[in-house]
This record gives structure tokens, C-alpha cells and sequence, in this order.
């Protein structure tokens, strides 16, 4: 491994036993769509297993953490977490833009930085940490990294997690979910905008807009939950 994967190493503490698995967790599909090698492999499989390691790790942390907090209230918790923002923090704090591998237009327009590859990227490092390492020892750098993110969450139910507060709200007050339809899509495909409306029993309660649809249907879970529940 070069000397930047050895710094990396020790940030994760932990030396991968098979180097080549995790150059792949760096290797975005942009890149990979520009070459002639049809053996290369992006990270997007890396991605989805990692994203279901970084859910039951944090859900076995928080079971740990918490433990006479109800199934909803961990639920919340590790929304809390396991999210865009959240991810890309770690992701920063481990600085795996460095060692992203980018098609030449994701390159050019800054994809090193965006808190999207970032995010996918860190879940592509968590899925091949795994295949690695195995799960306890994943489990245990994960609760590491996502200790200060951890630390930072009351025990109250104020809970930024929009989409569940409706949801439980809306239940219990109409006995039905809020519906979340996407009404626009604009931009370059490296640069998307996305506008999300949320239906309850066939009328339109709130429209919004974010850079993924996560954060649209976030922001507009927000406006419909104040509208409906203003104290």
C-alpha cells in the first residue's frame, strides 16, 4: 500500500489485509465508465453492503448506548446518524477525498468535495472494511468514528428526523402516511436539483427542494409537520 493508504490506516486503525478492496471502495463509476477495462469494478457494491454494516453497527451501538430507549426512539437516533451529513463528516474527517479516483468530468467539477460521493464513498470503505476484517472488527472502528456523532444526541424526542415526526404524527392524527412525490427533477446529472411535494389524503401539504431527494422530502417533511403541528 502507497504511504497515503498508510496514513489512511492509521486514521482507521486498521491495515487491510487485502489492498485491493479498498483501492475499489475509491473508485467511482465515472472513472470506471471512462476506461477500456471491462474487469475494472466501481465502488457501488462496496456502497450497498456497507450501507447495511453502518445500520446494524450503529443499531448494535445504540442498543448499548441506550438502553431503555423504545424501538421508535433508536429508530430516530440512528437517523440521526446514518444520513448524507453525518456520513460526509466522517468521510472528512478521514479525508477520503484524497484518495477518490474520479471520471475527468466529476473531477472538474469538484466531485472531490461533494458530500454525496463522500457519503457513498464512506459506505463503500465501511463495506469493504467488512469483507476484510469481518463484522466485530467493523463494528468496532464504526463506533469509533461515529462516537462524536453519537455524543450527540439527547435522549429527548427532539429529533431532526422530519420524515418520521409526520409520519408518527399523521397516523396517529388522520390514520394514514404522508405520501412524497417527485414533481421536478433540473440540472446537469452531476448537479442535480430535486422538488419533492408531500400529499396527505390527496392535497398537497408542502413543496421543497434539495440537492437529493433524502434532503427534499426532509425539508419538506419539515414545512408539512410545522403547518400541521405549529406548537
Amino acid at each position: 500500500m502507497s504511504g497515503d493508504f498508510n496514513e489512511l490506516s492509521e486514521r482507521l486503525c486498521y491495515t487491510f489485509k487485502k489492498p485491493d478492496i479498498l483501492m475499489q471502495a475509491f473508485r467511482h463509476s465515472s472513472y470506471v465508465n471512462e476506461q477500456t477495462d471491462s474487469d475494472l469494478r466501481d465502488n457501488e457494491r462496496l456502497e450497498f453492503l456497507g450501507d447495511a454494516v453502518l445500520d446494524l453497527a450503529i443499531s448494535h451501538v445504540l442498543m448499548e448506548l441506550f438502553h431503555d430507549s423504545k424501538e421508535g426512539d433508536l429508530s430516530k437516533y440512528r437517523a440521526t446518524v446514518v444520513n448524507e451529513k453525518g456520513l460526509c463528516q466522517v468521510a472528512q474527517s478521514l479525508a477520503l477525498g484524497d484518495y477518490l479516483t474520479l471520471g475527468k468530468g466529476e473531477e472538474a467539477t469538484g466531485g472531490r468535495k461533494r458530500p454525496s460521493i463522500l457519503a457513498n464513498t464512506m459506505e463503500a470503505v465501511l463495506g469493504a472494511l467488512y469483507l476484510d476484517a469481518g463484522f466485530e472488527k467493523t463494528k468496532e472502528i464504526i463506533r469509533r468514528l461515529f462516537l462524536p456523532l453519537l455524543g450527540e444526541i439527547e435522549t429527548e424526542k427532539a429529533v431532526n428526523d422530519y420524515k418520521s415526526r409526520l409520519q408518527e404524527y399523521t397516523q396517529e392524527a388522520y390514520k394514514t402516511r404522508p405520501e412524497y412525490v417527485l414533481v421536478a427533477e433540473s440540472g446537469p446529472p452531476h448537479d442535480k436539483t430535486f422538488r419533492v411535494a408531500i400529499q396527505l389524503q390527496g392535497k398537497t401539504m408542502a413543496v421543497d427542494e434539495g440537492k437529493s431527494k433524502k434532503e427534499a422530502e426532509q425539508k419538506a417533511a419539515k414545512k408539512a409537520f410545522e403547518c400541521l403541528k405549529p406548537e
